[in-house]
């Protein structure tokens, strides 16, 4: 069905009559006078606020549909000028047409305030779960709408590039695009969420949005011949949009249904489309005929096997091979060794470095190395008289940009680092080997221990009688309690630690 069809039905079928929509008629149409129509003119572009107060205003007043006349002001002398109108008390809209108004606001379609007013007028009129008949033409062509606003913002978050300029302040960025619908008020904030360390602008035809770090304003239209010229960044992710292309999976219709061609010319990767095409089916053939070649892949355990044929006789030399040896988890700068005297009546066995760990090269000193410090010396325990170290020995992250965040071992990762471990403390030979949280549980005994229940003096099997064992929750498990609950969990963490310089006491007399 055509837009044009769609509004002579709206008109003659889905909105009813003023008596079965409006009540009881007013005094003034019972005597049989003609409602004079009312003109609205709202800014140009997306005016959620104009179209709100306006529409509440109009509920207010019992005006129908078919007695507004909405327009914008850049045609000002079409339906003539509205006077000022005292603000109307807000609507009481269920949940999905308060919802979709916002969404279908920024479409281009100069009928959506009288679609949308037309929805407001018959959900305060009787119809209030109108939005759940989705065969209803009001309703079906509203969701289009919403849908089309929708596409809109995905490809403006996708296809939108920045190019670095300079100004008298410093560095700036700066975007020109062309949306489809008055989307930039709607988009900008993703832009703010996403580059909010950087100064920016986006350019549009119809507007433009600048965001200084600090304030998101709006401003005139853009000129896109005011972009910068392309930088170093554009020409590196061109070559790496080269490195990546996959001739064996051209398929132009589905590259122009995902990234239409309208939005190419902003977008630096398409330069090398056409080549990359063109060049897809040598390239393919050139694939097929080359001999076929196993991945590589990467092997812990024979990695692990390697380092034990070398057999260290001391702890020195078994920190020689994990200093030169490549990290068995995803990121990392260095090994972090254990620490402390070798003898130590108790040892403690954490999850992996953190952050300030692998800086540092040193085990525990980071914020949950310092908190255990702290709770180490209310118990009595001497730190420089105890080993530390973790069952993991290499720092596992994630970049988020410019932090580091912590990534858990899985259970193999654990596995492969628990020769290293296991060698570490028959060199150290402690009395006394503390596990601190859940991770140093598997790798001292080769499966899950839930902390809560196995909490507190514990036998590893794996060191037969030669070794006591304790469990107790990591430091950095404390750090993530809300703050109500830190202080009792804290006091319980110091209690373990007075249970463990008792028993090592025992254990070394």
């Amino acid at each position: 069905m055509q837009d044009g069809a769609v509004v002579a039905t709206l008109q003659e079928a889905a909105l009813p009559s003023p008596d079965s929509l409006r009540g009881p008629p007013s005094p003034a149409e019972g005597r049989g006078n003609a409602r004079a129509p009312q003109s609205i003119l709202l800014r140009p572009g997306a005016d959620l606020t104009g179209f709100r107060d306006a529409a509440r205003r109009l509920i207010a007043e019992g005006v129908p549909p078919e007695a507004v006349a909405w327009a914008v002001t850049d045609s000002p002398g079409l339906f003539g000028t509205e006077t000022a109108q005292a603000p109307a008390a807000p609507l009481a809209l269920p949940k999905p047409v308060a919802a979709l108004i916002p969404q279908v606001i920024p479409h281009r379609d100069p009928e959506r305030y009288g679609l949308l007013y037309a929805l407001i007028w018959r959900v305060c009129h009787g119809e209030r779960h109108l939005m759940e008949v989705g065969s209803d033409p009001l309703v079906h062509r509203l969701h289009r709408m919403a849908k089309a606003i929708g596409r809109d913002l995905h490809k403006m978050h996708a296809f939108l590039r920045f190019r670095r300029a300079e100004d008298a302040t410093g560095e700036h960025f700066v975007a020109w695009f062309e949306p489809d619908h008055h989307i930039l008020e709607a988009a900008a904030p993703f832009f703010v969420a996403r580059f909010r360390g950087m100064r920016w602008s986006i350019l549009t035809p119809e507007g433009s949005a600048r965001w200084d770090t600090e304030t998101l304003t709006y401003g005139p239209p853009g000129d896109r011949a005011s972009l910068p010229e392309g930088d170093g960044f554009e020409a590196g992710w061109q070559t790496y949009y080269e490195s990546t292309f996959n001739p064996a999976r051209t398929n132009l219709k589905a590259m122009r249904a995902e990234m239409p061609k309208k939005y190419w010319h902003n977008m630096p990767e398409t330069a090398a489309i056409p080549a990359l095409v063109r060049a897809a089916a040598g390239r393919t053939d050139a694939m097929i005929e080359r001999e076929p070649t196993l991945p590589t892949r990467r092997e812990p355990a024979r990695a692990v096997a390697a380092m034990a044929d070398q057999d260290p006789k001391t702890l020195e030399a078994l920190n020689a091979i994990i200093k030169r040896t490549e990290p068995l988890v995803p990121g990392a700068t260095q090994a972090v060794l254990g620490e402390g005297p070798v003898g130590a009546t108790v040892a403690f066995v954490g999850e992996q470095p953190g952050d300030q760990e692998d800086r540092q090269g040193r085990p525990f000193v980071g914020p949950a190395g310092q908190l255990l410090s702290r709770a180490m010396a209310e118990a009595g325990i001497d730190r420089g008289a105890s080993y530390l170290t973790n069952a993991v020995k290499h720092f596992k992250f994630e970049e988020r940009g410019k932090r580091r965040i912590h990534q858990k071992p899985t259970a193999g990762e654990v596995s492969h680092y628990r020769w290293w471990l296991d060698r570490e403390l028959d060199f150290v030979a402690p009395k006394l080997v503390v596990a601190l949280g859940a991770t140093a549980v598997l790798a001292l005994t080769g499966k899950a221990v839930p902390i809560t229940r196995a909490r507190g003096p514990f036998r590893f099997d794996r060191f037969e009688d030669r070794v006591q064992g304790f469990i107790t929750v990591h430091p950095s498990y404390l750090l993530r309690l809300p703050d109500e609950a830190k202080e009792e969990a804290y006091a319980a963490f110091v209690d373990d630690l007075r249970r463990v310089e008792a028993l090592g006491r025992e254990l070394a007399a």
